[in-house]
């Protein structure tokens, strides 16, 4: 559970439903400065008691109090002067109560939504590394990706769903190592400019066929789409590490990724409703459109 202020910006803190009988607890101007010290560190009681200049019987009292309603606990113990010295910690920085039933709010995502995105969000956190073509000439074509900065539009979609960032979970591909390709993966750019992406490309349901120019082969209806305009979305099972999954948004060229990201924030609901001639296979193709004629891409057509 979290709260969250959607004020300037999004904000958010880890919290913990409490009763209002707990909350009880809270009464005491004491117990609320003892939950003050102990969400930014761990402390023992005479600690507490020195920190705030009060009588340690006091602190004993309401950490006594605070522990049975499940605000503080013990998240260590250590010997001090041939004694046991409890550490107590903060559950949570933030508690709440709750009058009555929660109600449904607005839908970012449905059920089968929120399946789509799993492993690659977990409980409001990334757990997937995104793994972009180079900009620079690299692979057997020396081919310069353009992809890398429709990806950005992507990471904003998926960051709405997140509570915060705490690592890097960017690589191009050229610095991607054995090592983190045992994650679960998030590729932007076709084989040409992607060096992963040519490394799980025959492996895929849907994928880019050499023979055909690059063009996007479907194994699931036999058809090919060979124009620069058409994108694909792929989440499959992870070729280099079981239990890992690869989601893969690409085009034939750039113009084809575009796409295939624009499917992901305009009809989000449309990808996760796997193809169209095997609902089981998630695995879709798309195609870019030009709607207002300025010769960049703006929306697209769901091909299969």
């Amino acid at each position: 559970m979290f709260v969250v202020d959607l004020g300037k910006g999004i904000f958010s803190l880890p919290a913990k439903e409490i009763s209002a009988g707990e909350a009880r607890n809270f009464s005491s101007g004491l117990a609320i400065r003892i939950v003050n010290l102990l969400v930014k560190k761990p402390m023992y009681p005479i600690e507490i008691a020195r920190e705030l200049k009060v009588h340690e019987q006091k602190v004993y009292y309401h950490v006594r109090n605070l522990e049975k309603a499940g605000i503080i606990s013990v998240v260590r113990e250590d010997k001090r002067q041939g004694a046991v010295a409890k550490f107590y910690a903060a559950d949570k920085p933030a508690f709440i109560i709750r009058f009555k039933p929660l109600e449904e709010s607005q839908k970012l995502l449905g059920k089968g939504d929120v399946s789509f995105l799993k492993p690659f969000i977990v409980d409001g956190k990334l757990d997937a590394l995104i793994i972009v073509g180079s900009p620079d000439p690299h692979g057997p074509e020396k081919a310069r990706s353009r992809d890398g900065y429709y990806g950005m539009d992507l990471a904003l979609f998926l960051g709405s769903f997140l509570n915060h960032v705490s690592n890097f979970n960017v690589k191009l591909d050229t610095e991607v190592r054995d090592a983190d390709l045992r994650n679960n993966l998030i590729l932007i750019g076709g084989p040409v400019v992607n060096k992963v992406t040519a490394m799980v490309n025959s492996k895929l349901p849907v994928r880019f066929d050499r023979d055909s120019h690059w063009g996007i082969k479907s194994s699931v209806s036999g058809n090919v789409y060979p124009n620069d305009e058409s994108g694909l979305i792929v989440k499959s099972k992870s070729p280099f590490e079981p239990g890992k999954f690869i989601l893969l948004v690409a085009g034939k060229r750039h113009a084809g990724t575009r796409a295939a990201i624009i499917a992901f924030i305009k009809n989000f609901s449309g990808v996760c409703s796997g193809n169209m001639h095997d609902r089981a296979v998630n695995a879709k193709v798309v195609e870019g459109i030009d709607l207002d004629s300025d010769g960049i891409i703006d929306d697209i057509e769901f091909r299969e």
